[in-house]
């Protein structure tokens, strides 16, 4: 399983649960617990969001010192065999 389908299932996981407990309490009238559940569902979502950025924007980063590190190993050979 790779790691994004494991971050997407797991917070799947948790939204369900959330949402789920969310609509139980306000089934008994605790709308309070019930706001703050439903609140907390979207915070994980935009948590989830702001992960799958950051994730992309390493990955471009490692990319790009790939990049780099073969340009200076090139430079590298090219100056020895002069």
């Amino acid at each position: 399983m790779t790691t994004s389908a494991f971050t997407r299932g797991v917070t799947i996981v948790a939204v369900g649960f959330l949402l789920v407990n969310a609509v139980l309490l306000a089934m008994i009238d605790h709308w309070l617990w019930a706001g703050i559940c439903v609140v907390s569902a979207g915070l994980v979502v935009v948590g989830w969001f702001r992960y799958r950025r950051a994730m992309a924007e390493l990955t471009a980063a490692r990319k790009e010192m790939k990049r780099e590190v073969e340009s200076l190993r090139d430079l590298l050979h090219t100056r020895r065999r002069n």
